[in-house]
């Protein structure tokens, strides 16, 4: 028997739980959404994706502030975490996540280096319960363009499978 991949055990988990996930990237293009819906029946639990490069973009399709992008820049924690909110209360999913870096080959800085990303996740805790929350983890990948997105989309599907399991001492169940 062969072993299942991530994003067929996160479509399990996920239609297990009754939970939905809605993706915001900037780096990644779309392809963590594209990995997410190659599972047969993820039209279960993906509600949808939103592709925000531009500042303008992520501000008026997902509501990240202009605090943000001015203080911190694209590339933050900050707006991951806000990027990652606006769409799972946008599509009004369970799970909201977001990817916002620079894969290169330009773009660098030596504060925020070529290959640097931050993968934002939200949850959506029932109303009442003040489970809800969104974190952002920044990492560092090596290799080109499509290296860097490659590696971004396994770590966001990590990040989200490590939230599922309860990851930082929170239930999401």
């Amino acid at each position: 028997m062969s072993e299942q991949s991530i994003e067929q055990r996160l479509g399990d988990r996920l239609r297990e739980a009754d939970h939905t996930v809605a993706t915001a990237e900037s780096c990644t293009g779309g392809l963590v959404g594209a990995a997410l819906t190659a599972v047969p029946g993820a039209s279960d639990y993906f509600e949808g994706g939103i592709v925000a490069y531009a500042y303008d973009a992520k501000r008026h399709l997902l509501g990240v502030s202009r605090e943000s992008l001015d203080e911190r820049g694209a590339v933050s924690g900050r707006v991951a975490r806000e990027m990652a909110r606006g769409v799972r209360d946008k599509t009004d999913a369970t799970w909201g996540l977001s990817t916002t870096g620079v894969a290169g080959p330009t773009g660098g800085t030596e504060e925020t280096p070529v290959g640097t990303v931050y993968v934002g996740v939200a949850y959506a805790g029932e109303w009442g319960t003040e489970t809800s929350y969104a974190t952002a983890t920044r990492h560092r990948f090596d290799g080109d363009r499509a290296a860097v997105r490659e590696s971004t989309v396994e770590q966001t599907l990590a990040d989200l499978s490590a939230e599922l399991d309860g990851a930082g001492g929170r239930s999401v169940e």
